[in-house]
């Protein structure tokens, strides 16, 4: 069976009915919301005890730094070690690491904060490629798009909640601890969900040349080669990684936007995220829809233009209500994107290396981001923040001409599809 023949037959209803995904997905709802109250309470903390934009920045680097470094090494044990396992582990020790930050209460206890959110950071890129190799043996092929469409939307309403019970918490009661601690309680939740997943959907194949016991340098080294030697992988995680590049510019300048080009209120900036968090999750309806008529690259491809062209719309804006309009329709773009991505990656990748690869995109978007937040800003300082949207958006757009021209045309199907031969029937969705 190849993802052509079996693509759209499953919607988010119908695979929030396998029983092992709903209950990983329910942990995955559980902690984001927690790592939205924590992400939240840490920058405001660090802004109330220094009031430095410095050291916020220094925060944000600290937990962007992981996934750059620890993320290409932990994307290997996801392949040697039982994934399920280093779920729960990385749940547990996080769990333990996040009531650290109650401790903290002064600026000279600050390099406590930073290092205990550098190693959060650096747990949580294990857990990350582990779940994205364990899904393709939970759901089948058929409804791996709508599972991670799912899956993007519930990152995105639990990452909005737990910003906005943060905010609550901080901002009429003036406590930090709460958040730190309730962001534990969701680890604890989330390893008890992950443990009534079965061993054996989180077991390794045995019997594969990529298993082999072989050091981490030289078993990264594998990874590399698979994504260097499939056209599919590579041209997948070039054409996200250069759309991220031209997103930053939305990521850095949206509040210089708001406020001192639109010069808006702040108090527009809940009825602005409100309108693209509704998008991506009513696009997660649609998903299974698409992918029952188009292949992975075409969606990724039209995504790509699509977003590009909003970004490019978004510097030649005039009014607020402009902006809510545009921002509504970014979101039937993303979702769909980042599912495919993520879908081509989980189906034309081996089990035994899916982790690797999984870990690469990560490793990669985290890199793009970066520098695209850097570049956003001097461009603005230089140019001008309009300016500065519509090279992003230029080079969003410039990602879906590149994944037209190089995606392979069988890319739906194919010699590289192969889902369907490392599906584990003996341990498969159980329902």
């Amino acid at each position: 069976m190849t993802a052509e023949t079996s693509r759209g037959t499953m919607g988010a209803r119908d695979v929030l009915r396998l029983r092992d995904f709903r209950t990983l997905w329910l942990a995955q709802l559980i902690s984001d919301a927690g790592d939205g109250l924590t992400g939240t309470a840490l920058l405001l903390l660090v802004n109330s005890l220094t009031g430095s934009t410095a050291a916020i920045a220094a925060m944000a680097i600290a937990l962007a730094v992981p996934p750059l470094t620890i993320g290409l090494i932990a994307g290997t044990y996801a392949d040697r070690w039982n994934r399920r396992r280093i779920m729960l582990a990385s749940d547990a020790f996080r769990a333990v690491l996040v009531l650290g930050f109650v401790v903290v209460g002064t600026v000279a206890q600050l390099p406590i904060l930073y290092a205990l959110a550098f190693l959060q950071a650096s747990v949580a890129t294990f857990f990350n490629p582990a779940k994205g190799a364990i899904i393709p043996r939970i759901v089948p092929p058929e409804g791996l798009m709508s599972a991670n469409s799912v899956s993007q939307a519930t990152r995105v309403i639990a990452g909005v909640a737990g910003t906005a019970v943060a905010g609550g918490l901080i901002g009429f009661a003036g406590l930090y601890w709460p958040a730190f601690v309730l962001d534990g309680a969701s680890f604890l939740v989330s390893f008890l969900l992950v443990s009534r997943i079965p061993a054996a959907l989180g077991a390794i194949p045995t019997g594969d040349h990529a298993t082999a016991p072989t050091g981490v340098r030289e078993s990264l080294a594998i990874g590399l080669r698979v994504v260097a030697g499939s056209r599919i992988l590579w041209v997948t995680i070039a054409c996200l990684s250069l759309a991220m590049l031209g997103l930053g510019a939305v990521n850095v300048l949206f509040v210089p936007l708001l406020i001192n080009v639109l010069h808006a209120s702040a108090a527009w900036f809940g009825p602005l995220e409100g309108a693209q968090t509704a998008s991506m999750v009513l696009a997660a309806g649609i998903v299974a829809a698409l992918a029952a008529r188009f292949s992975e690259s075409r969606i990724i491809v039209a995504a790509c233009l699509g977003v590009g062209v909003i970004i490019v719309l978004m510097g030649q804006v005039s009014a607020v209500w402009q902006l809510l309009i545009l921002l509504f329709l970014v979101g039937w773009f993303v979702t769909p994107l980042q599912a495919a991505v993520v879908t081509i990656l989980q189906t034309r990748s081996a089990d035994a290396t899916r982790g690797r690869v999984m870990s690469v995109l990560n490793a990669s978007m985290s890199a793009t981001s970066v520098v695209s937040m850097a570049a956003a800003g001097l461009l603005a300082d230089r140019l001008g923040v309009p300016v500065a949207f519509v090279i992003g958006g230029g080079v969003c757009f410039a990602a879906g001409v590149l994944g037209l021209v190089l995606y392979p045309r069988q890319a739906a199907g194919g010699s590289e599809a192969v889902a369907s031969a490392t599906h584990m029937e003996a341990a498969g969705p159980s329902s």
